[in-house]
């Protein structure tokens, strides 16, 4: 694309500019020309066009310069899509004399990671005037010197090229000297002034001239120089160089002030026409900031420092001349040998900090430059990474590097990277640049809540208070964030009919499991809980975990006497023991159950108290009554026990039974002395109490009669059994509530074969006589059922008219 015409401020008018006319898109390569001296901003070429790009999409597509230098000569123009310049663009600054000048940089498409070379060519403009290093030159001439003589003029420098650089001298009328322009093998331009007439000291000691050098630029530009000239005497040799060139070679570190050579030039002249001193001849700022010339001895020596990435060779004028002025020339060619001294250079042109771990391999994390000013093996660079990283480096376009994702990334394993690129040169010795990516890794909710075991157990004491901790359970995401948040809770069951959560619950974000209720463990031992333990992600992710709850027992309930049991009706209870008993005779047997469980139910019986101490003992775990020694006539008929049940918790809780026991071979003496138990306070009791004991001491008397009549009358058999038949129809027709059942009555009256029935009005007091035998067992509910009441009844008595006792032998 060709840019308008137009003319710059020194009015030099350009047929035209052109901007873009070189345009070259094959291996992703593009290439402008444009002028030196144009103002910042101008157009070089509309490169959004030459991408296929709208204009004011090059931002949205991330197009970018990421040329490394040190200036940055352009910049893009987002609005219009143009490669602009970004300053004045000076040629002769960038190329020196090269035919060619070429600024070359590097666009980046940032949405494809792709990189396009852009070339642009610097046109050379006229913008710089010949120059003499001096503006005025003395040149001493002999006033003898023959006509033809020549002598060298100052020679000019245009930085330019082309028609733009020096094209010719001129030189100023006179009457004794012309200008003869000589051309040298590099297209260089020698001015020499021709002496053209016989000179006349006398007539004339001095001579202006003005030398003019000009260009071939449109307009023209020109420099000037005065030239004077003064005759002198005769000096008729000029010096001469031992070497037309030198030629000398140095590494670019070489130390400021170290000698490079020394030039010298000889003249036979004699006194001041022979003495030569030297300098150097069209002397640029460059070369005389390094290197400096002995004006005496001719030694040349590195006044700063080499840089072979700057400058790779120099090309040095020097001259020497005599007292009088005669001059000659010479070259001085240093070529500057490279060293590694440059370490490679790492520019990161994308870069992305951070990547999720499911990211696929082949992901680019980021794209860079490398790149070393040294040459040859010196600039040849190698990139690394460590091996043991997940990444692998890939080399692109050029000296580009992109640095992708090789293996699947974990975040649990490893969240965050520190890429160390390493670049390395060849050189000798290598040197190396390292360079460091943050790389963090962003998770994924890839992992579900983990407990630390499969199963827990715990264990609580029963009659615990309500809100009780219970157990912590912990379950451990290795995810981060909300992937890593858990949330605790227990699956829904039921424990007897009620909801689980009544019973316990846990705090969904401690995992702290709370008893809701005080739990008793005769009720239940032990709970199975599910555990659930679920992460805040999406989706979320669980796991769980089963709880075995085990309510530990405690001492929380007294033993239960059951046997003997008072009766429900007030009466008092009566063992019975005959006076004949050996000793080991088994009187009764006390049991009583604990609740509880464990050492919390283990039971031992022992003997509190006793009306006649030594003569009965309680086994310490059976609980059997049994009597120590033979009992003897002076034992009472009524003995008392206070038996103690004692279970082994902590503290020991315990429960105690009062028996009586009854001592007697014979009724009458159980019935007489039976009138002093009395379970009641009240008189009328009492009365009852008595009237009942006398009734039944008169019926044993009358009983024993019977007994003595009927052995001697046995032929009144037949009138006993009509009147004790009668006496059980009687009894039968009695309310229930009259009667109360005693244990073992009716087996210690077979050991008499008799049978006795009692009863009383009131029903609350009964005597109670156990089987005489020596089992180790409990007289069962149903032995009780079987047996025949001995009972009394005051108001059978009364209804009857007289204390008369039914009383009935077996029959044979």
């Amino acid at each position: 694309m060709a840019a308008p015409c137009g003319s710059d401020r020194r009015g030099l008018v350009w047929i035209c500019i052109f901007l873009g006319s070189l345009r070259d898109i094959r291996a992703e390569q593009i290439r402008y020309s444009v002028p030196e001296e144009l103002e910042r901003g101008s157009a070089v070429g509309n490169l959004a066009e030459d991408l296929g790009l709208e204009p004011g999409k090059l931002t949205e597509r991330g197009v970018r310069i990421v040329s490394r230098g040190k200036t940055q000569l352009f910049a893009l123009n987002p609005r219009s899509g143009s490669l602009v310049t970004a300053g004045r663009i000076d040629r002769e600054g960038l190329c020196d004399k090269s035919p060619k000048c070429t600024a070359n940089l590097e666009i980046l498409l940032e949405d494809k990671v792709r990189i396009l070379a852009v070339e642009v060519e610097i046109i050379d403009v006229n913008d710089n005037a010949p120059s003499f290093g001096a503006q005025q030159r003395e040149i001493k001439v002999a006033e003898n010197e023959i006509p033809g003589t020549r002598f060298p003029l100052p020679e000019a420098f245009d930085p330019d090229i082309g028609v733009n650089a020096l094209q010719g001298y001129q030189l100023s009328s006179n009457a004794h000297f012309s200008l003869d322009v000589q051309s040298g093998a590099d297209g260089s331009k020698y001015p020499e002034l021709v002496l053209e007439n016989a000179l006349d000291r006398e007539e004339e000691a001095v001579h202006h001239l003005v030398l003019t050098a000009f260009d071939g630029g449109d307009p023209v530009r020109s420099g000037t120089a005065t030239i004077q000239i003064t005759l002198v005497d005769t000096n008729d040799n000029a010096p001469v160089f031992t070497q037309p060139e030198y030629l000398v070679s140095v590494k670019e570190n070489l130390p400021v002030g170290t000698r490079l050579l020394t030039i010298k030039a000889t003249d036979p002249d004699e006194g001041a026409n022979g003495e030569v001193t030297y300098s150097f001849r069209n002397v640029r700022d460059k070369i005389s900031q390094l290197f400096r010339l002995n004006s005496l001895s001719g030694d040349i020596t590195v006044l700063g420092e080499l840089d072979y990435e700057d400058s790779g060779f120099y090309d040095v004028d020097v001259e020497a001349h005599d007292g009088p002025g005669l001059r000659a020339r010479s070259k001085v060619l240093v070529t500057v040998l490279d060293v590694n001294d440059n370490a490679p250079e790492v520019t990161i042109t994308s870069l992305t900090s951070s990547v999720q771990e499911a990211s696929s391999p082949g992901t680019v994390i980021a794209l860079f430059n490398v790149h070393d000013s040294d040459s040859g093996e010196n600039g040849l660079v190698t990139c690394s990474i460590p091996d043991n990283l997940p990444f692998r480096l890939e080399k692109t376009y050029g000296n580009y590097h992109r640095l992708l994702i090789h293996r699947t990334l974990d975040r649990e394993e490893v969240s965050e990277y520190n890429i160390t690129i390493t670049a390395t040169d060849q050189g000798t010795p290598p040197l190396s640049t390292e360079t460091y990516i943050s790389l963090q890794v962003v998770d994924i909710n890839d992992n579900p809540p983990t407990f630390t075991h499969a199963s827990y157990a715990a264990y609580i004491p029963e009659n615990n208070p309500r809100g009780a901790s219970i157990l912590s359970i912990t379950a451990q995401d290795p995810d981060s964030g909300e992937n890593a948040q858990v949330i605790y809770s227990l699956s829904e069951d039921t424990i007897q009919g009620a909801p689980l959560s009544s019973y316990i619950s846990i705090n969904s974000n401690t995992g702290v499991l709370y008893a809701l209720r005080s739990f008793d463990y005769e009720q239940f031992q032990d709970l199975k809980l599910l555990v659930t333990a679920r992460d805040s992600g999406n989706p979320p992710l669980s796991s769980n975990a089963s709880l075995s709850l085990f309510v530990l027992d405690q001492n929380d309930n007294t033993p239960e006497i059951l046997y003997p049991t008072l009766p429900t009706d007030g009466s008092t209870g009566v063992e019975l023991t005959p006076r004949s008993a050996e000793p080991g005779y088994l009187v009764t047997k006390v049991v009583a159950v604990d609740r509880d469980s464990g050492q919390n139910a283990w039971l031992s019986y022992r003997l509190l108290k006793a009306s006649e101490p030594g003569l009965f003992s309680v086994g310490l775990h059976t609980g059997e009554v049994r009597t120590t020694r033979a009992l003897l006539d002076r034992d009472a008929l009524k003995q008392s026990l206070a038996v103690a049940v004692q279970d082994h918790g902590q503290p020991p809780l315990s429960a105690t039974v009062t028996l009586t026991i009854a001592v007697s071979d014979n009724i009458p003496d159980i019935l007489a002395d039976l009138g002093s138990i009395n379970t009641h306070t009240d008189q009328e009791d009492s009365d009852l109490t008595l009237y009942l004991v006398v009734a039944v001491a008169v019926v044993s008397c009358v009983f024993l009669a019977f007994v003595i009549v009927l052995m001697i009358h046995k032929l009144r058999h037949w009138h006993a059994t009509r009147l004790l038949r009668a006496a059980g129809n009687g009894l039968s027709s009695m309310p229930a509530s009259h009667f109360v059942g005693v244990d073992g009555v009716h087996a210690f009256l077979q050991t008499y074969s008799h049978e006795v029935s009692l009863t009383a009005d009131s029903g609350k007091s009964h005597l109670i006589f156990p089987q005489p035998n020596y089992a180790d067992t409990l007289i069962s509910q149903e032995s009780c059922g079987k047996s025949d009441p001995l009972l009394v009844s005051q108001d059978l008595l009364e209804i009857k008219g007289d204390s008369s006792l039914q009383v009935s032998e077996p029959l044979p």
